[in-house]
């Protein structure tokens, strides 16, 4: 099973939006040029929202029956590790093994210099101390990997390894001494997310030196391409750009790099479809307006408790939070124009946009009477979801504004 060379992942909380994220592949697709969209949903988030992996693997199927859709596309399992995999093995072709929690544990006495005798390419001392923080983490990917390969046999699935959710950014450098041991655990890794440097928060640009962002990129790619040179990894090995979500100041630099390249990406959008399913139900007034002011008072009451598992990936400045009553009385372009991420827009505003982003549970909460309204505004929903995945994200990485 092979990724393509441009990939995206669409993100959907509720799995009633594949239809609205695959047309805008399907654009992509009226363009020339093939883009595989990757459905991703963390154990995290099905926790949440009290759904299975089996309703993100029916979500997409259905719509790829709809659209008569030809191209590959892919069912994620999201950041798992071996205490969560079991429930995706059936239901999912792509695995995103995340480890990150293991860097920085030491591996097993004396492997971090065996791992530097087996490769000599490398200068000792940077070996070793890379090893050091890396080696356990990329063992812990083979064990995940194989527990995988175990039940989906080898080739049938397509393997990713994340360690973009740590503290520190990995050097072009590291990045390499990651890849040697991928593949001394022999894991035929199709596309890798690291930390980069700079901010990376949910729903929001990038926050960070766009010019290093695109030096740090570069070198990645080399890398890469050294890697899959040196050491058999998959040919189609690429980076993956998480918490891609509207990143829209590092998305011509994607683009230059890819084109000076030839290389490929996979970008993850995630987020930005459940806050399109917000603005859709606002845009339709009536119900949809008044469930939206509700989840907001909800996520503002809860706010500590909703932010707590995503501290280290939002920045919320509470004193440009409105009250709730305030928000009561809002009108559906007052409500649209807060949460849009329209940066020119004086009425945007990005505390809301990610106090909403990691407010998806006040929506699970209600349970039918959530889903029913998305039915019943299906059609702003999708117009919004399908423009902001189309024009937003993949028109600016892969075809330029």
């Amino acid at each position: 099973m092979r990724l393509p060379k441009f990939s995206i992942g669409v993100g959907d909380r509720f799995a009633h939006q594949a239809k609205a994220q695959l047309a805008a592949c399907v654009c992509a697709a009226g363009r020339g040029l093939e883009i595989a969209p990757v459905w991703n949903k963390s154990n995290r988030e099905h926790l949440i929202a009290g759904s299975d992996p089996r309703a993100t693997r029916a979500a997409a199927d259905a719509a790829v029956r709809a659209a008569n859709w030809k191209g590959p596309y892919f069912v994620d399992a999201d950041h798992i590790n071996l205490g969560t995999v079991d429930r995706f093995l059936e239901p999912c072709d792509f695995f995103t093994i995340d480890v990150a929690d293991a860097i920085g544990k030491p591996p097993a006495h004396g492997e971090a210099e065996k791992f530097a005798d087996r490769h000599p390419e490398f200068d000792r001392a940077i070996a070793v101390a890379a090893a050091y923080k890396y080696l356990f983490a990329t063992e812990e990917a083979g064990k995940i990997y194989r527990k995988i390969a175990d039940v989906k046999g080898a080739g049938n699935f397509v393997t990713e390894v994340s360690m973009d959710e740590t503290d520190s950014p990995q050097t072009p450098a590291e990045l390499q001494v990651i890849l040697a041991a991928i593949a001394d655990e022999q894991i035929p890794i199709q596309t890798i997310a690291p930390k980069f440097t700079g901010r990376f928060n949910k729903g929001v640009d990038y926050v960070g030196d766009v010019r290093q962002f695109e030096r740090e990129f570069a070198d990645d790619v080399t890398a890469i391409a050294q890697a899959v040179a040196r050491y058999g990894l998959p040919a189609n090995l690429k980076l993956s750009v998480h918490s891609g979500s509207d990143k829209f100041s590092i998305y011509a630099s994607i683009r230059r790099v890819l084109q000076a390249t030839g290389a490929g990406v996979h970008l993850k959008t995630a987020g930005t479809t459940w806050l399109e399913e917000l603005i859709g139900l606002a845009e339709s007034g009536g119900e949809g307006l008044a469930l939206c002011r509700e989840v907001y008072a909800e996520a503002y009451a809860h706010r500590q408790e909703l932010c707590a598992p995503y501290a280290a990936v939002i920045d919320i400045d509470a004193a440009r939070l409105p009250s709730p009553g305030e928000v009561s009385q809002w009108t559906a372009e007052q409500f649209t124009s807060a949460v849009r991420h329209n940066q020119s827009d004086p009425a945007f505003n990005p505390s809301v946009r990610q106090l909403l982003h990691v407010g998806y549970k006040i929506a699970a909460h209600m349970g039918d009477r959530y889903t029913a309204l998305l039915d019943a505004c299906e059609p702003a929903i999708a117009r919004n979801v399908t423009t902001n995945l189309y024009h937003r994200h993949i028109v600016p990485v892969f075809f330029g504004a």
